[in-house]
């Protein structure tokens, strides 16, 4: 299948038990299908692979297979900073016979040299048969792929192109013209994707995709196609959202919106947490001039944390659990003030209530264990 277009960095949804919710995952990917994206990207930094175990990691590419039923191509993210891992999740992943391409990006943390990043993706390109894109992201790898070394890259067989995230369209243009003609270069920001296509890009692996995945898809087509009056409507119509999805972490804002939409429920992994208030108002603003949602959005979750409060002043050891949001709590703030350190102490906070009751259970000498009605 050729590569080509607008393919969607696809988002994991989760349920409220944290597990993965296959439900809404398997519907998120018929629907970008049915709309008519070119290739879908399960596993990237968008689908919050970091905090997915290995199975998990492996279930979500099967399942895109599954579901695209070899309707459009499959770019499964294999990603680690060393390179024994990125090999070995790169081997696992190409293994499956509806994965059409690897999508890796740059180790991270390590922040290796020019020489040790064309060594990694070498190695990496040499291990197996199918072709391989790059991901330039140097904002969260820390690490930014030049283009002299993409360049070297590129003369490996099975590497065909760049995700290129850099944000700096001084270097994508060199790349464009560093690289070969048949190298494939995509622009890593939605917002930037025009710019990309007309130094000479192949289209754009998207986030606002998950979100409009028709109107991506066609503005993308649109501007490989010159047609750019089509391609600047798009743009200029949903601009704000592509931009919004990048005013906190992705992917807090576009798992957000999809939940506003009834696609997915809000839910992430430590240590993504919600929105902030502030954010999540401008972003439900955007999203209804967008018009992805038609009525006000229902208030998303609040970060709420536990707590346990040991007391032994007067009576049983005794020790009380209670949410950071209880009303009694020192009017909602979590941790009740004007206690003497001498009788009393908090632990906490817990990210979870099973947590905070486990941590209960290690407190030595308690006679009386209760929770507070917040719970």
């Amino acid at each position: 299948m050729q590569l080509r277009g607008c393919g969607t960095a696809l988002v994991t949804p989760f349920r409220q038990d944290g597990a993965i919710d296959d439900v809404a995952l398997r519907n998120l990917i018929a629907w970008q299908v049915d709309s008519g994206v070119d290739f879908l990207v399960p596993c990237g930094t968008t689908g919050e692979t970091p905090t997915l175990t290995h199975d998990e990691w492996l279930y979500v590419i099967d399942v895109t297979i599954e579901v695209a039923a070899s309707r459009i191509a499959i770019v499964a993210g294999a990603t680690s900073n060393s390179t024994h891992e990125a090999v070995a999740k790169a081997k696992e992943a190409a293994a499956r016979p509806g994965v059409n391409a690897i999508l890796t990006a740059s180790p991270y943390y390590n922040k290796p040299t020019q020489e040790g990043q064309y060594r990694h993706f070498r190695t990496m390109a040499e291990s197996i048969e199918k072709p391989i894109i790059l991901y330039n992201v140097p904002g969260r790898t820390g690490a930014n792929i030049e283009p002299g070394t993409l360049a070297r890259l590129a003369e490996m067989p099975n590497i065909i192109g760049v995700k290129e995230a850099s944000g700096n369209m001084a270097q994508i243009a060199e790349v464009c013209n560093a690289v070969p003609e048949h190298f494939l270069v995509f622009s890593g920001d939605d917002a930037i994707t025009l710019p990309v296509i007309s130094l000479g890009g192949t289209g754009v692996i998207s986030v606002a995709s998950n979100e409009i995945p028709r109107e991506m898809a066609e503005m993308t087509r649109a501007a490989l196609n010159n047609d750019w009056d089509t391609a600047r409507r798009l743009h200029k119509k949903f601009l704000l959202l592509m931009q919004a999805n990048f005013i906190e972490s992705n992917p807090l804002p576009v798992k957000a919106v999809l939940a506003m939409m009834g696609k997915i429920e809000e839910i992430y992994r430590l240590p993504l947490l919600p929105m902030r208030r502030d954010t999540r108002s401008k972003l439900q603003k955007i999203a209804a001039e967008a018009g992805l949602i038609t009525r006000p959005a229902a208030p998303g979750p609040e970060t709420v944390e536990f707590y346990v409060y040991e007391n032994w002043l007067a009576g049983p050891h005794k020790i009380v659990l209670h949410r950071s949001s209880c009303g009694q709590c020192n009017h909602g703030k979590g941790r009740p003030t004007g206690h003497d350190a001498n009788h009393a102490r908090w632990h906490g906070p817990f990210a979870t209530l099973s947590q905070a009751r486990e941590a209960s259970h290690h407190i030595p000498g308690v006679l009386i264990r209760s929770e507070c009605k917040c719970i």
